[in-house]
């Protein structure tokens, strides 16, 4: 590589300054037009792709400038690209995996913005992804989920208002839970405990008609998707979408289970609504809920006896 003197070094440095220059307005300008074009809250999604679009692109010519400018021959060009890509391969191994899991996300069709996932230990909705990281508006737990890492106060599938961002590299070490992608459903249960004596086919009916009263739209669009998703995915018999009462004896109570279908966006709320339909109901059967309490029937008899000091 020759020497360069004070002038040329100078010159280089210009060019290299007025080349970048270059690109970012370029840049900044398409983004601006993506912005004109794609106008209102529907097309947040097109823009965001676009924007994602110019940075990688703004990014190669970026690297490609400043390496031609400042490699003078073809075989030097190559040469000095062959040791980039060392370096960067053995300094930033995380960094290039987080990349690699970014294009394995964008190939691999394994989440996009808006879809609601479990990625790395964080459940959330995708409001941003980038090169290195994904970013996540957190969810709350369920109750049985409450002492997993990290800590919960959100006793529900709703917002806690943290926004999390995970390393896109936890696509090569963790399960991707999507819950919207390819099916936007999901199954949900909710257990009451009957004691013995009470009418538990009574309770059973109440419950499969409080269901179906609140899950039917859900139920008739679940099974027009599970047709689909059976076309993409070898599925084998479909399931049940329909609510459905399980029955379990215990020790204590009768147990009903029972299972029906929401959108993963709205469990919590469907739920709600249906548990304060279920209290109604139960109320006015004159039917409770079991508990496990204990009674006392009888104390065990208790002697007193008085020891008098000796006198002096």
């Amino acid at each position: 590589m020759p020497q360069l003197s004070g002038a040329g070094l100078f010159e280089k440095v210009l060019i290299t300054m007025a080349l970048i220059a270059g690109v970012l307005i370029v840049a900044a300008l398409l983004r601006g037009l993506a912005r004109l074009a794609l106008g209102g809250e529907s097309r947040d999604r097109p823009r965001f792709w676009i924007a994602q679009v110019v940075r990688l692109l703004t990014l190669a010519a970026v690297i490609l400038i400043v390496v031609r400018v400042w490699v003078a021959g073809t075989q030097e060009f190559t040469a000095v690209m062959g040791w980039v890509t060392a370096g960067l391969a053995i300094a930033l191994q995380r960094v290039i995996t987080a990349f690699a899991g970014y294009v394995i996300i964008l190939r691999g069709n394994a989440f996009t913005v808006g879809d609601r996932i479990t990625m790395g230990g964080v459940r959330g909705d995708v409001i941003a992804l980038g090169f290195m990281q994904t970013t996540v508006m957190e969810m709350g737990q369920s109750p049985s989920e409450q002492a997993d890492d990290p800590a919960m106060w959100i006793r529900g599938r709703q917002y806690s208002g943290r926004i999390v961002r995970v390393t896109n590299d936890k696509v090569f070490d963790t399960p991707i839970y999507n819950y919207t992608r390819d099916f936007r459903y999901m199954w949900e249960e909710m257990t009451i405990p009957i004691r013995y004596g009470d009418d538990y086919r009574r309770v059973e009916q109440m419950l499969l008609d409080i269901a179906r009263r609140h899950t039917s739209d859900v139920a008739a669009e679940m099974s027009e998707a599970l047709v689909k998703l059976r076309g993409k995915y070898f599925l084998g018999e479909p399931p049940e979408v329909e609510p459905r009462v399980y029955v379990r004896l215990t020790d204590n109570w009768t147990e009903l289970s029972l299972r029906f279908v929401v959108r993963p966006t709205n469990a919590r709320v469907v739920k709600d609504a249906m548990s304060r339909d279920i209290l109604a109901g139960l109320a006015e059967a004159k039917i409770g809920i079991a508990s496990g309490t204990y009674a006392i029937v009888e104390f065990p008899e208790v002697k007193v006896a008085q020891v008098g000091s000796a006198r002096s």
